[in-house]
This record gives C-alpha cells, structure tokens and sequence, in this order.
C-alpha cells in the first residue's frame, strides 16, 4: 500500500535556541489563526486546547543534544480516528557543521479495524517553517515555492543534484515551447507542485537555462512542459540510470493537474517516510507526556481524572502499537515485492547470459569455418555499425506493426504513445523485440507447429531466429488478480467479434517489457493462431494494478 503520511525533515544553520523560538512562534501562529485553537497558556506535558484536542510538550537537553517536541493528537469522532502532528527541532552535537533539524510528522490513525489511514496533506506548519526558515537539505534551500533555474544558476542546481548528503528529490519543471515561464508557473506548475513542499526540492526550468542544463544531464534531461523528479543518488554519466528518476509530459499534466499532483507527490512521499532519520532524529527518545496534576477537586476528584487521562494515555499506546505493527506489515510487503523483482531480474540475467554464451560459441564456429575456407578478414573484422532498425519511439513502433503480419495491436494507441514521455531506451528495444518474437510464434501457431505456448517456444529452439527471454514471459496471472473483479476488469481487453462475442477476452499472458520504476511496462496478449491465425496485442503500456500496488 502507498505511504499516507506526511513527513519533512530539513536542517537550518541557525543554532538550536534560535530555531526552537522561531519554531514556536511558527507553531503559535498555526494553532491560533489556522486551527482557531487557543494556545494561550501552553506549558510542558499535556495541554488541552480544544475538545477532543490536545497538545503535548516535551523537551531536554544535556551531552548529547538538546531538543523540543510538541505532539498534536485530533479525535473528531471516533468514526474518523486520529489526526496526529509532531513537530521536532534537535540539536546534533556530533555534527561537525552544527546543523539544527527540524522533523514534521503528520499521520492519520483510524480507530475502526481493517479501516485504511487517509492519506495526510501538507500541514500548514510546515509552509509557515519554510517560508521563514534558512531550510536547506544538503546543498539545496529548500522553499515551499518553486525557484526558477536561470542560466547562470545551472552549475549550482547539478552540484546540488549530485550531493552526497541529499535527501530529498528535487523536482524540475521545464516550459513548453512559446509559453510564458511567469504564466506557466502559476497557472500550471504550482498546482502540481501543491502536495511537494517540504518533500522535495522545488525549480522551474527557464527556457534560457533548458540547453545548458540539458547538456550536463545528456541522458536525464528535462523538456517540452515536462516535470522530471530527480531521486537522490543520481548518476549523470550512466544512461540507465535514467530509468530511476521519472519523467511526467505535459499531455498527463494537462489532461488533470490535480491527479498530477497527486501522483507526483507520490515518489517523495514514500522516500520521506521509508528512509531511515538523520542519527540526532532518530535516536530521540519515545514521548511518555504525563498529565498535569489536578489543582481543584476533592482527592477522589483528582483521582478519578487523573485516572481518565491515564486511561486516554494507555489508548494510545495501543493505537501506537497498532501503527507500527501495520507499518511492519507494508515494509514486510514492500520486501516481499523487491524480493520477487529480485528473482525475476536474476533469471533474466541468467537467462540473457546463456544466450550469450551461445550466441558466443555460435560465432567463434562460423569464424573458424570461414578462416577455413581462407575467408580470414570476413571472419574477423568488426563491422563500424550494427543497424538493427529499432523503432525510433513508441508511435513509430505503432507505424510499424504492418511488419507484423501475424500480430493483430487492438489497444489503445494513445496509452503506447503516452510511453515515449516517460520510456528509457531499452524499453523501446525490448518492447520490439517482444513483438518481433510474437510474430515469429503466431506464425508458427497459425499452421500448427508452435508445440505448446509462447512460453514453451521461448524456451525451445524454434525461437533462435528472434530470440526473447523465457523469464520476462508470464502466461498466467496470479489467482488474486484473476479473481478480483476490478483487477481482473483491466485485463479484459478487446479483440474482434469472430475470437469471442463479446470483443473483451481476458488478457493474462504478459511480457514485462521493463522494470525498476513507477511505470514498469507490461504487454498483454491474446493467442489466437489456431482459429484466426493471428495474436492480438491488446496492451502495451504502463503495468497495470495488481495486489500489490
């Protein structure tokens, strides 16, 4: 399951006393004219400042650091849980820079079973920390607004996003072509950007900086109203490396900003919450607020209060308790799912390496029998290039699938086009290969002599001639897919009315044509060669929802 808390850290050079009384003000202020609470008399331990709301302070400092944490627990009604803000400003004496963090956690707790959490929108403390703090993350300002990128700000953007010590994406919106950078900012970029700030890094492209800043990132770049989410560890001499940090085109950002934003914030969400905390974050102790002694009431009074607050305390404990054993479930999930990707992409290493090796032997038996026959400078010279007429993009792919003329594409274009906006090279290459190797296989299954399915014939000898990895062949779907109806709805795809009556047949056989991101691109089939003579391509785009996503 996706995250659906919200979680910034930054840092400040300001010292830890500064911060703090600077992170209080702000704290006020959002209690006070957002919340419409009262935090007139806030003091350590817990405060009620509204029904059904309270307000905890906690705070320390000694040798190995100082910090302030206030903890905000809302309970509208039991029907809709808890809404929890914790908001932390430590000190880190180990630090040789002396930076002070800032933590902001917000995160929904339901209290009926089996109820997911609502997904948690950016507080409103933390734009107020942003717009007023010095916030950085690493070499980056971190703002709640995007920054434009000018030329001569290019070098300093790559070394921020070639950092080290980063940790937040950091998010590039480019302009399209003849539009102004001003009007697009607003109109546009900003209500994408809506759910990113304190998640990631901030910048619009500017025109003037797209060729400079395209030219240091050759295989990374940025372009046409595009937004591109740079994930930390970024590699900008690998070209495969690009694969790791998205791209969104403009046609999705127009077609529904708000769904945009939604999916953009996504990746830096789960990033927030799935990395582990800087050391003086992490190593804060477990907040235990003790109540306030009751100064008015008989003694049986104050016990019987005392005795309620303990009871709310221990609650939520529990509720605590709760959390964390579901989040252990999701990274139990999320391990899982990597585990499988793991497997799968080691049996297709293996895989593509046999083949290698008998692509190998085959080549050094063809040399050795033309140097036989005295054909010495074919058998060993290097050709200067090898055309293997690859489509361009995926629409050319499209143009191209007359090539194919036991293949039948019955899906919708728009959908594969949409692939050239977000697609790394191989999955071109890899999605034609796939379709060559159909061809090949509907031939045969066309005239009977396939001897089994698409799987057996990758496997076998019969497909030498256009060769395609057995391991990124599934002919079935799990049996949760199969039997969800609204995952198994997705697989229903088209097909003429002489395959099935109802022109929808149930698609599980798939290719996975790449892997490694948030799109991951599957091809789905249907083999009809025995009746139509022909295999009906009835998918080709981003991997459809399974039981995992």
């Amino acid at each position: 399951m996706e995250p659906r808390g919200y979680r910034m850290v930054i840092s400040t050079r300001q010292d830890f006393v500064t911060t703090s009384a600077h992170a209080e003000r702000q704290l006020y202020t959002w209690l006070e004219k957002q919340k419409r609470y009262d935090a007139s008399a806030l003091d350590e331990g817990r405060n009620d400042i509204a029904p059904n709301v309270t307000l905890d302070r906690d705070s320390s400092s000694g040798r190995h650091g100082a910090y302030t944490r206030w903890r905000m627990r809302e309970t509208p009604s039991p029907q809709i849980g808890t809404w929890q803000s914790t908001l932390v400003v430590r000190d880190d004496p180990q630090d040789d820079e002396r930076r002070t963090w800032i933590q902001v956690d917000v995160e929904h707790r339901p209290t009926v079973a089996d109820q997911h959490p609502t997904r948690a929108k950016t507080p409103g403390i933390a734009r107020l920390l942003l717009d007023s703090l010095d916030a950085r993350d690493g070499l980056a300002e971190v703002k709640a607004k995007p920054a434009f990128i000018e030329p001569e700000d290019v070098p300093e953007v790559i070394e921020e996003l070639c950092d080290a010590e980063r940790r937040l994406p950091i998010v590039v919106a480019s302009v399209p072509y003849g539009a102004d950078p001003d009007v697009w900012a607003e109109s546009t970029v900003e209500k994408a950007y809506s759910h990113l700030s304190g998640l990631a890094v901030l910048y619009v492209l500017s025109p003037e900086a797209q060729p400079a800043f395209n030219q240091a990132l050759e295989f990374h770049p940025v372009f046409g109203g595009g937004i591109r989410t740079y994930v930390p560890g970024i590699d900008p001499a690998w070209k495969p490396d690009a694969q790791r940090h998205p791209v969104m085109s403009r046609r999705t950002i127009e077609a529904d900003v708000c769904r945009a934003a939604s999916t953009l914030a996504s990746l830096p969400q789960r990033l927030a919450l799935y990395q582990p905390l800087p050391g003086a974050l992490d190593s804060l102790p477990i907040q235990r607020t003790r109540p306030r002694p009751q100064e008015h009431g008989t003694n049986v009074e104050k016990l019987t209060g005392e005795n309620a607050t303990l009871n709310a305390m221990l609650a939520e404990a529990e509720e605590t308790e709760s959390s964390q054993a579901q989040r252990i479930s999701e990274l139990k999930s999320d391990l899982g799912k990597a585990d499988r990707t793991a497997h799968e992409l080691r049996g297709e290493n293996e895989e593509l390496y046999e083949q290698f090796r008998s692509a190998q032997r085959q080549v050094r038996f063809l040399q050795d029998r033309l140097a036989e026959v005295g054909q010495y400078e074919a058998a060993y010279s290097t050709p200067e290039t090898l055309d293997l007429d690859y489509p361009g993009t995926f629409s050319d792919l499209l143009d191209r699938l007359g090539e194919l003329p036991y293949l039948s594409f019955t899906g919708k274009a728009k959908i594969t086009r949409d692939l050239d906006s977000q697609s790394v090279d191989s999955w071109l290459r890899v999605a034609w290969d796939a379709l060559r190797a159909l061809n090949c296989y509907a031939k045969a299954s066309a005239n009977g002599s396939a001897g089994g399915d698409f799987l057996s014939w990758c496997k076998g000898e019969e497909s030498r001639d256009h060769p395609f990895p057995a391991a990124k062949v599934a002919m079935r779907e799990s049996d949760a897919v199969a039997r969800k109806d609204k995952l198994r709805r997705e697989r229903m795809l088209p097909v003429p009315k002489e395959v099935h009556p109802d022109e929808v047949v149930f698609m599980q056989a798939h290719l996975r044509i790449g892997s490694g991101n948030t799109i991951a691109p599957r091809l789905h089939f249907y083999d009809d060669g025995p009746q139509t003579g022909l295999v009906y391509v009835g998918y080709l785009g981003p991997h459809l929802r399974n039981t995992l996503t």
